[in-house]
């Protein structure tokens, strides 16, 4: 095989390095989306429960990647999710959230913390995240009279086998509050990961833009699609 002179093979390497360092700058851009219409979760039902773990330190990350507890979702996606909720409480159920729309920048931080067995459980930035979209949700369901999250088969991102919405293991009660949530958010719109039984991913994702902005800037954005 034919050897490239020294200087092309050095300029080569470098416009391949430069690739490299500049794919994942940004999030992918794409034309023809809708424009983000993303509705803060708790205004529309102040029962809806947060619990965000990224913003505390008891993640997989080790420490908060966002600086507010807000959970956001497409306007379509939100108002699906209060029916969901308002069908549990006639249980004395509610929905727990543990996080919706999600910056892309931390899709990013994500995958780069997580070993590369495990990336399955994270998306890859140059395609984006359904939920920098605004269109997943990552939530179980909770007791509305003692505020206690009922019993999986697995905790939230954990990353074994206990995660996939289909695993056979765990009690039949855990097995049963799983399968319980699947069924009112598949009613609604919505498909679950094949992962991990917490994520949803809702109709018509593809049709939003992947998003990098705050949670405040979301907030400020839709007080002035209401205006």
């Amino acid at each position: 095989m034919r050897k490239l002179p020294g200087l092309y093979t050095a300029l080569l390497f470098t416009l391949m390095m430069f690739a490299s360092a500049t794919a994942q700058i940004g999030p992918p851009r794409e034309a023809n989306k809708r424009e983000a219409d993303l509705i803060e979760l708790t205004k529309l039902d102040k029962t809806i429960k947060l619990d965000i773990h990224y913003a505390r330190s008891d993640n997989f990350v080790g420490r908060p990647v966002y600086n507010e507890a807000r959970a956001f979702l497409q306007r379509p996606a939100a108002e699906a999710l209060v029916k969901v909720h308002k069908e549990l409480k006639k249980k004395d159920l509610g929905l727990v959230i543990f996080d919706g729309y999600r910056p892309w920048s931390v899709t990013k931080l994500f995958w780069d913390v997580v070993p590369e067995d495990k990336r399955k459980f994270v998306a890859n930035p140059e395609k984006g995240s359904k939920h920098n979209r605004g269109c997943a949700v990552d939530l179980s369901i909770y007791d509305l009279k003692t505020g206690k999250e009922l019993p999986m088969p697995s905790m939230f991102d954990e990353f074994t086998e206990r995660a996939s919405p289909d695993y056979k293991g765990g009690t039949n009660e855990e097995r049963a509050n799983r399968d319980m949530l699947r069924r009112l958010m598949e009613a609604n719109g919505f498909t679950v990961n094949p992962n991990e039984w917490w994520h949803f991913d809702y109709k018509d994702w593809e049709k939003y833009a992947i998003y990098d902005i705050s949670f405040a800037d979301a907030a400020r954005e839709h007080e002035k699609v209401m205006q």
